[in-house]
């Protein structure tokens, strides 16, 4: 079954309702909450390549064994024509190619993609290193939550384990809209606690980034 674009994921009412409680916990403090939903962290070629090739040398060693008694000249095309046939079919098969590809991988990715989009999108040059990136690997099924060192010097490591937990347990039941919501509502609460709105604040950041360029 073909996987939900970024772009597909959330209705235009949904994404206004994310939009809107990132708005209203913002209004109660200095702090900046961006979540942030992608098709996927990385393309992981490698996955393509050796599924395509294993699956591609057992094809045209059964059909030149079968056709051509073993033949090099019956192997090679076979295992050309299977390679791309099978490549293609990985690539258009995101339940397939999750499988040849190793958990620790995603995790590893899914956090890189975090830490580049903090700094691509600014949320590092807050005025008092406040923002919150709640990144969602559609992918990878993976969340990643993560904080500037002002907040993070403030709030107990576990905390954003437990807004994954929230997200992840909403992605699975088909309710991630109000997962999500219920997650920026919690940062706003953090973030309320310890860096209260100041009279000069302003939206520094997008309240929503879709970005759907990858390829899964």
């Amino acid at each position: 079954m073909k996987m939900k674009s970024a772009s597909e994921f959330f209705s235009h009412e949904e994404q206004q309702k994310i939009e809107a409680a990132v708005r209203k916990a913002e209004t109660k403090t200095s702090g900046e909450i961006v979540p942030m939903l992608v098709n996927s962290s990385y393309e992981y070629p490698r996955a393509e390549l050796i599924g395509a090739g294993t699956l591609a040398l057992a094809v045209g060693l059964i059909f030149s064994w079968a056709v051509g008694g073993e033949s090099i000249w019956w192997f090679l095309p076979a295992f050309i024509v299977s390679f791309f046939v099978f490549q293609l079919l990985i690539r258009n098969l995101p339940d397939l190619k999750r499988k040849l590809i190793n958990p620790a991988e995603f995790d590893l990715e899914v956090k890189e993609k975090a830490l580049v989009s903090f700094v691509e999108q600014g949320l590092h040059e807050t005025r008092d290193k406040t923002g919150i990136l709640i990144l969602i690997s559609l992918f990878e099924h993976r969340v990643q939550v993560l904080a500037d060192s002002g907040i993070n010097a403030k709030v107990p490591k576990n905390t954003w384990n437990e807004l994954v937990d929230t997200i992840i347990h909403g992605l699975k039941t088909g309710d991630s809209c109000n997962a999500i919501c219920q997650a920026v509502e919690r940062c706003g609460e953090l973030l309320e606690t310890h860096f209260p709105r100041k009279d000069d604040d302003s939206d520094e950041l997008p309240n929503l980034i879709i970005e759907s360029e990858q390829n899964s």
